[in-house]
C-alpha cells in the first residue's frame, strides 16, 4: 500500500469511528463543505444534516477489500465493503476524497446493502 492509499485509508477509518460519528464537529472534520451521500437507507444526506451531534449511530463497523483509484491529482475513489459490527449488516461502500489545500475531505459517499 503507498502513501496516499495509507492516508485514505486512514481517513475512511476516521469517519466510521464511533466518537466521530456522534460528533458534528469531529465529522464536520472529515467532510468536505459540498459533501453528500447516498446512504444505504436510501436517503439522501448532505454536509448540513451532519452538523449536530448523534446525527450518526456510534456503530462499530469493520472494513475489508479496501481499494483506491486515483482520478486525478487531487480525487481519489475508495471502494470497500464494511461489516457493521453493532447490527450485524454487510454494506458495499464507496467514497470520493478531493485534496482541498493541504487536507483530503471527503466529498461523496454510497452504502449499498450487501449479503
Amino acid at each position: 500500500m503507498g502513501e496516499l492509499e495509507k492516508e485514505i485509508f486512514e481517513l475512511e477509518c476516521t469517519h466510521l469511528q464511533p466518537d466521530v460519528r456522534v460528533s458534528g464537529e469531529k465529522l464536520g472534520n472529515v467532510l468536505d463543505d459540498e459533501f453528500y451521500e447516498f446512504g444505504s437507507s436510501g436517503r439522501i444526506t448532505f454536509r448540513s444534516d451532519y452538523e449536530e451531534d448523534n446525527s450518526l449511530t456510534p456503530d462499530r463497523m469493520e472494513i475489508s477489500e479496501f481499494q483506491m483509484h486515483e482520478l486525478g491529482p487531487e480525487a481519489v475513489l475508495t471502494t470497500y465493503r464494511i461489516f457493521n459490527e453493532t447490527s450485524g449488516r454487510r454494506t458495499n461502500r464507496s467514497s470520493v476524497w478531493k485534496k482541498r489545500g493541504t487536507e483530503w475531505k471527503l466529498f461523496f459517499h454510497q452504502g449499498t446493502v450487501s449479503t
